[in-house]
């Protein structure tokens, strides 16, 4: 594996969520986009990856509709099993690091998005690396908006200073120890997360920040899929 360090690369592709906010029966990951499933083209994208030496998706136990797509992935010898999700997504990343036996506290494990099928080759080669020779790395996006802060009642509150403001993507690399520990500190007091990052920021770990594109997207709402499809066909 082309990894400076000689480190293997695990993947981790979080897919156990409903995502209410897309408005459709099936969970967003299993909507079709360019005659595939968004979670088919996320799958892909990794195990084509030279760097990643397995890809191990996190899935529902009760999920009607993987069972179906992973027949069609087919017996590729980089994708492994499935993991169990949990109730929260540090619940599912700590259920598939556990899965991933074979690892060192020494292998870098990438957790990426099942719902950002557009990801490029050469932005998890970028991710891998730093995080290779910093010890974590998430891609992002600096912000170009003007942010405001607004009261719930929609009347702005104040102006935010975008200044540093970054952000935040998938994939996002880290040690597998460094992320056991980071997860085990979670589990141990609870508090809301939405991404490893955080995670790691609690328990004192720095960690990278490598610029990434806004073609990038999460597919969230139902908008979201017209512009994934203009950014795969444009590939």
């Amino acid at each position: 594996m082309p990894d400076t360090n000689k480190r293997r690369v695990w993947a981790i592709v979080p897919g156990a969520g409903i995502g209410s906010r897309m408005g459709s029966e099936r969970p967003k990951q299993y909507l079709e986009l360019a005659g595939r499933t968004i979670l088919e083209h996320t799958l892909e994208r990794l195990l084509d990856q030279e760097e990643i030496h397995a890809v191990l998706p996190v899935i529902r136990p009760d999920d009607p509709y993987w069972p179906e797509v992973r027949g069609r992935l087919g017996a590729h010898p980089k994708l492994l099993g499935e993991a169990p999700g949990g109730q929260e997504r540090a619940d599912s990343v700590a259920n598939g690091l556990a899965a991933l036996t074979h690892r060192t506290t020494q292998d870098l494990v990438l957790i990426h998005d099942a719902v950002r099928p557009c990801i490029r080759a050469e932005e998890v080669r970028a991710v891998i690396a730093t995080a290779g020779e910093t010890g974590g790395a998430i891609l992002a996006v600096p912000v170009a908006d003007t942010l405001k802060r607004v009261d719930g009642e929609g009347r702005i509150e104040a102006t935010v200073d975008r200044a540093g403001l970054w952000r935040a993507q998938t994939p996002q690399v880290f040690p597998a120890g460094i992320l056991e520990e980071a997860l085990e500190a979670a589990r141990a007091q609870p508090a809301p997360a939405t991404d490893e990052a955080s995670l790691l920021e609690r328990v004192g770990y720095p960690v990278q920040v490598v610029a990434g594109r806004e073609d990038n997207l999460k597919v969230t709402r139902p908008e979201d899929l017209a512009l994934a499809e203009l950014f795969l066909g444009a590939r």
